[in-house]
């Protein structure tokens, strides 16, 4: 029998399963954060409802968000296992750390920036997408005049249609939803809600800024003629765009709405 180490377990197989699942994880954020941005529209929140009620019922979506979840928890743990590893092989730790080396800040802290994304996932899962399965956020209905455009909307109860319901009644388009819009809005008049994600946004700037780059080394594909495009998408993209927009969002519903 081989005694060599089944190549998932190794660490470089650990590596190359944080790679790939970090790199699907930075392709939903940039999908996610496309989505969010309805948050800023002045509709009553109609383009982001619909945008909620779209993710959560089409098929492919669905499936796709299986994997999302189970990528979270695998980008997780192997994480915490590549972590303990490696600090079990540096017994004298990074407090000796003299200044000297060529590691970053950020590179030698993912573990601790990892676990304040962690905690900040857990908190977001709980405030919106545990809510909105569960029926534990309110109901809008909006109706759009088809003949000049103008919008109106109001609260609602649920009894009388289940989720999402478009008709159209004399020329008046009338649309029923889960109003996760306003479930958003009364969860950032809450700051130390506001204050956790501002933070976590920031972690994940440096996590990326780190991750995205060393991602790609892993997969060998840090060819020099390709190095300047992945840096600039790990630094400005991935590590400044991204995370300030989703920072932005819950400042503006605090300081704005």
């Amino acid at each position: 029998m081989s005694n060599s180490k089944p190549a998932l377990s190794s660490s470089l197989g650990r590596k190359l399963i944080m790679s790939l699942t970090g790199i699907f994880l930075c392709t939903f954020l940039v999908v996610h954060l496309i989505g969010n941005m309805q948050l800023f529209k002045d509709d009553a929140g109609y383009a982001f409802n619909n945008y909620a009620y779209f993710m959560t019922h089409f098929t492919p979506i669905k499936v796709v968000s299986y994997l999302l979840y189970a990528s979270i928890i695998i980008h997780a743990i192997y994480a915490l296992v590549l972590s303990l590893k490696n600090k079990a092989a540096r017994p004298i730790g990074y407090e000796k750390y003299d200044g000297q080396s060529n590691s970053k800040w950020n590179s030698r802290n993912m573990g601790i920036l990892g676990t304040i994304i962690l905690v900040f996932l857990v908190t977001h899962l709980q405030n919106f997408w545990w809510k909105y399965h569960n029926d534990q956020v309110p109901y809008i209905e909006y109706r759009t005049d088809l003949a000049t455009g103008a919008t109106a909307a109001r609260e609602i109860q649920a009894a009388d249609f289940n989720d999402f319901q478009t008709t159209i009644e004399n020329n008046v388009e009338i649309v029923k939803a889960r109003d996760l819009y306003k479930q958003v809005d009364f969860a950032f008049q809450n700051i130390g809600l506001v204050i956790l994600y501002v933070i976590a946004m920031a972690a994940l700037a440096f996590h990326l800024i780190h991750g995205f780059k060393s991602a790609f080394q892993t997969l060998g594909l840090s060819h020099k003629k390709y190095v300047p495009i992945i840096e600039f998408l790990g630094v400005w993209v991935f590590g400044v765009i991204i995370p300030v927009l989703f920072a932005l969002m819950p400042l503006y519903f605090y300081f704005v709405k």
